[in-house]
């Protein structure tokens, strides 16, 4: 149950926004964009994911797999759009990769959260910029950048580090031992986590080459650029005129945002947030309000209505993949 109270939260953002703003002047304002231009968004956010899917069988050296790669990256996108901070993209990702792909759990969830880890630099450095070249932005820069940096150390111990990943995981089993579950069963439990950590790492850390690390780099850099390209274009749709830089620094802040608030996708969060911050460069509420919603149609809600199409052809055999594991778990205890 608890879920669907994330969920009401959420609509109940979207509503506040509506109603904020007005309905039929969010309505009017809509009606004036350019189709082609919003059209050239959705293609634009379509490009995004295949620059991320291109990444994926980078790192899992299967990279001109085109068609399996972005199948895999939408189902993991989408699965990350309806879990709190996204955490739920990489574990699905990996398990979507390994009937898809046909690699390991561990190589997934290593390829996993080395995207991860250089999406935070990325956002880390753009912050860095931000705090330096816009004063008014600059405390919220800072705070983001903090926590940025706390994510990286994070996902850097867990997925270079054996000896750190496996110390945080023995923290966090200490912990399950409080929970109503069967001793065998954490002990199976600990040896397969274990044994995937291990697998994790060794992976990543043959993968970690300069060229390589610098080559996802310099994508997941790309990426970025588009996704800020995309909301430019939504602008132009409009007829607003705004600096590229202002665009970064509202694309960035308002995706930190979603990430903290814990929303599903950080929906609500983000559109009230991406509306504020064109509050805060000049555009008006129901203009800035309007941008929002069209803006999250052409990436969100188009990747989430490309991920339930894959997710429902591949459901069976990520299912069985997911029912294999918590099978292993129970036979414990038979």
């Amino acid at each position: 149950m608890k879920r669907y109270y994330v969920f009401l939260v959420s609509i109940l953002l979207l509503l506040l926004l509506v109603i904020w703003i007005g309905p039929q002047k969010m309505w009017d304002v809509i009606k004036t964009a350019n189709v082609w231009l919003i059209l050239l968004a959705v293609f634009i956010h379509l490009f995004v994911v295949w620059i991320r899917s291109l990444r994926w069988g980078y790192i899992i050296k299967q990279t001109w797999e085109f068609k399996k790669n972005f199948i895999v990256k939408t189902i993991g996108l989408f699965a990350g759009n309806f879990t709190p901070m996204r955490t739920g993209g990489e574990v699905l990702t990996a398990v979507a990769g390994k009937n898809i792909n046909k690699i390991t759990l561990s190589e997934g969830l290593s390829a996993g959260l080395t995207e991860r880890f250089f999406d935070g630099v990325i956002v880390a450095i753009l912050l860095v910029t931000c705090a330096f070249l816009i004063p008014k932005v600059r405390l919220i820069a800072i705070l983001g950048f903090v926590a940025s940096s706390g994510l990286l150390i994070f996902i850097y111990l867990i997925n270079w580090r054996e000896n750190s990943s496996l110390w945080i995981y023995n923290r966090i089993h200490s912990i399950f031992r409080f929970l109503p579950i069967s001793e065998e069963v954490l002990e199976n439990f600990y040896h397969k986590f274990t044994q995937g950590l291990q697998g994790m790492i060794e992976y990543t850390k043959s993968f970690s080459s300069f060229k390589n690390l610098f080559i996802v780099f310099i994508l997941t850099a790309g990426s970025w650029i588009f996704e800020c390209v995309r909301l430019y274009v939504v602008f132009m749709a409009f007829d607003v005129e705004i600096s590229f830089v202002a665009i970064i620094i509202i694309f960035l802040l308002a995706n930190i945002i979603g990430i903290v608030s814990a929303l599903p996708g950080g929906i609500g969060s983000i559109e009230l947030s991406l509306t504020g911050l064109f509050l805060l460069f000049g555009v008006p509420s129901a203009l800035g309000g309007s941008i929002a919603m069209v803006d999250r149609l052409a990436s969100f809600w188009v990747v989430t209505a490309l991920g339930i199409i894959f997710s429902a052809y591949y459901a069976r055999d990520i299912l069985d993949e997911i029912k294999r594991y918590t099978i292993g778990l129970k036979s414990s205890e038979k």
